[in-house]
């Protein structure tokens, strides 16, 4: 399938043949949200923890007579019944993390990138280089294409310049072609390549 690319200060830059098999999978629901859970559970901190009874500061005395109180036969304050007790089978740091093999993950990719073909929210352009690091200049070529939150993804070196100018862009995101990934194409609503991005592409589902 052939797509037209566009250049960023004007025009249009010829056409590009897109692989079917890398841009023409027909989207999976199931597959995207496996791939999306995997991610976000990999940066999950699993820091989260919990005072248990043995962990808990305080007296280790018998807090009143075994019998003749008309209450309930307790023996320790750290009870989890207690204010100020410890907490029964609480979270404790752990890894959230788990396993998806390498040919799902890659399957992922293909359907997020073919995804956003379907729905016409992919567009090539010829680089991503600007002679001048500003903000403004990159600024105004997003409202030109009416590009609200825009992924854009280039070869496996950035250009200094505009990697400076898109860092005060809240909208926009740069990435090289090796941390291209499904969440990050998920959550934005135009996913930018360029040429050198889609050969590298192209190059890595070979």
């Amino acid at each position: 399938m052939k797509l037209d690319v566009i250049k960023l200060d004007s025009g249009k830059a010829g056409s590009i043949d897109l692989s079917e098999k890398i841009f023409g999978v027909e989207p999976r629901k199931d597959i995207l949200h496996r791939v999306v859970r995997w991610q976000l559970a990999r940066k999950q901190q699993g820091t989260h923890s919990v005072l248990t009874r043995s962990e808990v500061s305080y007296s280790t005395k018998k807090i009143y007579r075994q019998k003749g109180t008309g209450g309930a036969r307790h023996g320790s304050r750290r009870a989890p019944i207690f204010r100020k007790g410890g907490v029964y089978k609480g979270p404790t740091p752990r890894s959230h993390e788990h396993n998806l093999t390498k040919k799902f993950r890659s399957l992922g990719l293909k359907h997020a990138l073919s995804a956003k073909l379907a729905t016409g929210d992919l567009v090539i352009i010829e680089n991503a280089k600007l002679s001048k690091g500003k903000t403004k200049v990159l600024s105004n070529f997003l409202t030109n294409f009416g590009w609200r939150k825009a992924l854009i993804v280039d070869g496996p070196n950035l250009d200094v310049n505009f990697l400076r100018a898109a860092k005060n862009i809240a909208c926009l995101d740069v990435l090289p072609c090796a941390g291209i990934n499904v969440y990050d194409i998920l959550k934005k609503n135009t996913l930018v390549l360029t040429r050198a991005a889609v050969d590298a592409l192209e190059e890595r589902f070979k």
